[in-house]
């Protein structure tokens, strides 16, 4: 209608009845087609996800979750994503249940009419869609469904996959806050998942203990030696955690380490007390934690270095805290990344500046303190005054630069800017305390800008250091006294302080001058409207004129006033802060934050070891055998052989300790003894004979395989870690040949080793869980025996794809679930083109089948040789002939469809150099070229 009307309009001859009237109508109808957009938004995106074709389907999601990506609102399309949960494709599956995850919460009604599918979701037999089922059920914020949210945190903690455990582990936070009565039921979950030993669950069950649980300390004493265990093995947020967690218990369960050096702090009643005690002894466990956490000092990760940090200063002996320095010393040579840019908040750049200032010394002095002086021209007035704080604390720290440091900061007196003056000003008042006989002339410059200068806090300053070096400036103190007297009255109460304080001083050093103009600022003290002056002045009036009712203080008022006072040392802001725990929030903010968990105090008495004692069956003995003291199972230190060799006296108990299986027990000191000396025995016959196995296997080959001779120098990848295979130990390589079986299928060779002293039965693949398109081929089923090493071939067609291939490892006793990520060098095999099949190959594959990255070369690749060696071990491929001596060349194909795959590498950077990859597949193309440059730039 308004259309029309508007049609209508335009034939009016009244061209001012058509404007004002037209304008009116215009507004009206952009505010109904902006009505019926937001109304008809996303059709086509609804449309998609109601057509019967699922790559219609998986389009449309693909789009509404960049979406959510790039911050836009989709939630008015959750009753459209919401319907194709039950969707057979898995690709479309796991796109909705990211969706879900993000929009359960807010669409909790709709949600809940899905429920059923959610259920359904949890017995699915993809990890993935299993995990993504639980994850919304616990998104969905309604106490009804919590009965159905606990079932399913149950069932999913007993999963066979330890990512379904791990967001079991994740799940339980949330309905602990959504319902704290199930606190109970949940305790028993985190204690079950704790038993776990998979590495992945680790750093999520504890979260959950910490979220729900923290008091509850006995649930770690079994599991404390397999944490310590596992640590080097766990994610770097799951080790951030772990460490945080065992840093308190270890405060509730062990002694001060440095309780022998406190004594000679004490006084003595309390020092003979603790001289009784017996002589301290670091507990094996102790030692456990701080050895397995020292190799985190050389983390990537910033946190989890902080985290061992805080480990070692709250719990390491005095004596070892060192090494700490020498971790965060190493940002030393990367002095200019602390460099504070314009953009960085202001805390940011405080940060930074305590930094630089802790890394300061008389080699990087002169650097540094050029970089301070151009903060000083900042805007920003709060980082300028922690600036100037900051030279002045390397001032003090280090003595051949104090003098220069000063005549820097007396050249800031001339600044425009009163806050840069000012500072200047405290900061010159406490390094001249240091030295004052030797920089009078420093103080002489001061008085005379004493007029200029307005900030109360420097004019203060500045009177004191005259009044208190009175005498090192005879001539100008009684003048400045003068002046200031005039202008007492309109001054700030704190420079109306110091004024007295220097009238008082002067009276005392030089009465003759001074002793009427002392009397005139007293008087104007008398009757100021501030009661300290009031106050100040009468105190001052009977201490330093006598008079007959004058007490014997004033005898000695000299020594009051003039007495010599020690220098002030400047401290960082930072300082101070060891009641809060290392790098924890509070500790930042030198304030208690909300959650923040109080560390323990060191106990009186050290609590009983044996509560985390562990007891193992040793299948090849048929006994039971305690791990405490120095004793431990013969078969766990075969398993843990690597651990033994690099401990230390008390590596015994240590590497006990290290078995993650749960149980209690004794034996008596004459059994163990009696065990010991047979184990002896025993080792010796064993050691011999695993060496006459070992010597076997080398040229063994399982029945029905056959190995592959791995090509050049093939980099070999940990499928199976030794102590999470209970002594099994996996490994596997790329060997780039040939699978004869299926030639679109990438050769994988795999290498058992059996750690252990029984054999190995029936080891095999079961329940390939693969991605869409994938293929796997098994190998036959073998057995180990004892200390002995097997090689396999199985066969994986990876679709051209970096996805991994997951199944499980079993043996006649286990199940293990594993994982094989190809990287996408590996997806290829080497073709052999002449210079113009290449080049026209090439020319064929131009526009979007072209990636190019301008080359950075690193210091090794000084050659041609050098950049091939690192061009074919980075990627299948194989050397083009090539006429001209700045590039290379490189061919191959993608194994599973046959690609082709071109490389042309520049030989020498500058003149725009580009690394330039042509592949049908953009994908390949872009992850090759990624990991071209990482190997070239090295």
């Amino acid at each position: 209608t308004l259309l029309q009307e508007n049609s209508i309009y335009t034939h009016n001859a009244n061209k001012n009845y058509l404007h004002s009237n037209a304008g009116i109508k215009q507004e009206q109808l952009i505010k109904i087609l902006s009505f019926l957009f937001y109304i008809f938004r996303h059709d086509d995106l609804k449309e998609m996800l109601d057509s019967n074709k699922d790559s219609l389907k998986l389009e449309a999601m693909k789009r509404i979750v960049a979406m959510i990506a790039r911050g836009k609102n989709a939630s008015d399309l959750f009753p459209a994503v919401v319907k194709n949960v039950a969707c057979k494709n898995i690709e479309v599956k796991k796109l909705v249940y990211v969706y879900l995850v993000r929009y359960a919460e807010e669409q909790q009604d709709l949600a809940l009419l899905s429920i059923s599918t959610f259920q359904r979701g949890l017995k699915d037999p993809n990890q993935l869609i299993r995990a993504s089922a639980l994850r919304v059920l616990s998104s969905i914020r309604v106490t009804i469904i919590v009965p159905i949210m606990m079932l399913a945190i149950k069932e999913a903690a007993s999963d066979m996959s330890p990512y379904v455990r791990k967001t079991a582990a994740h799940a339980i936070p949330k309905l602990h806050s959504l319902d704290p009565e199930q606190k109970d039921q949940l305790i028993e979950v985190i204690e079950k998942l704790l038993a776990d030993k998979t590495t992945l669950v680790a750093g999520s069950v504890v979260m959950a203990f910490e979220e729900v649980c923290p008091d509850r300390i006995d649930l770690i004493h079994k599991n404390y030696r397999k944490l310590c265990n596992l640590l080097i093995d766990v994610e770097e947020w799951g080790q951030v955690v772990i460490i945080n967690m065992l840093t308190r218990y270890a405060r509730t369960q062990f002694l001060n380490p440095n309780i022998n050096v406190s004594i000679t702090h004490m006084r003595k009643a309390e020092a003979a007390t603790l001289a009784k005690r017996k002589p301290y002894v670091m507990d094996p466990d102790h030692r456990l934690l701080l050895r397995n956490t020292k190799p985190l000092l050389q983390s990537r990760n910033a946190a989890v270095v902080m985290a061992v940090a805080q480990l070692y200063f709250h719990l390491a002996p005095k004596a070892e805290v060192g090494i700490i320095a020498k971790a965060l010393g190493m940002f030393e040579p990367y002095l200019k990344s602390f460099y504070i840019r314009s953009t960085d908040p202001t805390q940011i750049k405080i940060l930074k500046l305590e930094v630089l200032t802790n890394l300061a010394n008389e080699t990087n002095i002169s650097t540094i303190l050029r970089e301070f002086q151009t903060y000083i021209k900042s805007m920003d007035k709060d980082f300028v005054a922690a600036s100037i704080q900051a030279i002045g604390r390397c001032a003090t720290n280090i003595g051949e630069v104090r003098d220069t440091c000063l005549n820097g900061l007396v050249q800031l007196l001339s600044n425009r800017d009163e806050l840069v003056v000012a500072e200047s000003v405290v900061v010159i008042k406490k390094l001249l305390q240091m030295q004052p006989e030797q920089h009078s002339d420093i103080i002489k410059h001061m008085a005379k800008l004493i007029d200029n200068i307005q900030v109360p806090m420097a004019r203060a300053s500045i009177l004191w250091l005259i009044g208190e070096y009175c005498e090192h400036v005879p001539k100008i103190a009684p003048d400045v006294l003068r002046n200031m007297a005039k202008t007492f009255t309109n001054e700030e109460d704190i420079v109306k302080l110091q004024i007295i304080n220097l009238a008082a001083k002067l009276y005392l050093t030089n009465s003759k001058q001074t002793k009427l103009l002392t009397q005139y600022v007293l008087n104007l003290a008398k009757y100021d409207q501030n009661y300290d002056i009031r106050d100040r002045a009468r105190f001052i009036r009977q201490l330093i004129v006598p008079t007959d009712k004058s007490g014997a203080l004033s005898k000695y008022a000299k020594k009051l006033f003039l007495a010599l006072k020690p220098a002030p040392v400047l401290q960082s802001t930072f300082k101070d802060r060891d009641h809060f725990q290392l790098g924890s929030l509070s500790h930042l903010l030198n304030a208690k934050a909300a959650g923040y968990q109080e560390l323990p105090d060191w106990p009186e008495s050290a609590p009983d070891p044996s509560v985390r004692n562990v007891e193992v069956k040793d299948s090849v003995c048929a006994r039971r055998t305690v791990l405490t003291g120095p004793e431990g199972s013969m078969l766990f230190n075969m398993i843990l052989l690597a651990h033994l060799t690099e401990s230390d006296s008390g590596s015994g108990s240590e590497s006990a300790s290290a078995s993650d299986e749960s149980g209690s027990g004794s034996e008596s000191e004459e059994s163990r003894e009696e065990t010991e000396s047979e184990d002896e025995e025993e080792d010796e016959e064993k050691e011999k004979k695993r060496k006459k196995r070992l010597d076997k296997t080398k040229a063994k080959k399982p029945a029905e395989e056959s190995t592959i001779a791995p090509s050049g120098s093939i980099k070999m990848y940990e499928l199976l870690h030794r102590i999470t295979g209970e002594g099994l130990a996996v490994e596997y390589c790329f060997s780039r040949q040939p699978f004869s079986p299926d030639p679109n299928m990438v050769a994988v060779q795999i290498q058992f080793t059996n750690n252990t002293n029984s054999e190995t039965k029936n080891l095999h693949i079961e329940e390939p869980r693969l991605q869409s398109g994938m293929r796997i081929r098994e190998f036959t089923e073998i057995g180990l025996q004892p200390c002995e090493s097997v090689t396999v071939v199985m066969g994986i067609d990876f679709c051209d794809s970096t996805q991994a291939a997951n199944f499980q490892l079993c043996t006649h006793t286990r199940k293990f679930f594993v994982s094989i990520q190809p990287p996408v060098g590996e997806l290829m095999t080497p073709v052999f083109l002449t210079e113009n099949d290449f080049k026209k190959e090439q020319g064929k594959l131009m526009g979007m089948n072209e990636i190019s990255e301008k080359l950075m070369l690193g210091e090794k690749c000084v050659n041609e040789h050098v950049i091939v060696e690192r061009v074919t071990a980075t990627a299948n491929l194989s050397r083009v002939p090539c006429g001209s001596e700045k590039e290379c060349r490189f061919a191959g194909k993608t194994v599973s469809s046959g690609c082709l795959v071109l490389v042309t590498v520049p030989t020498k950077e500058g003149g725009g150099a580009q690394l330039t990859v042509n592949c049908e597949k953009m994908l390949i193309g872009t992850l090759l070229v990624k990991d071209i440059m990482q190997a070239l730039s090295q």
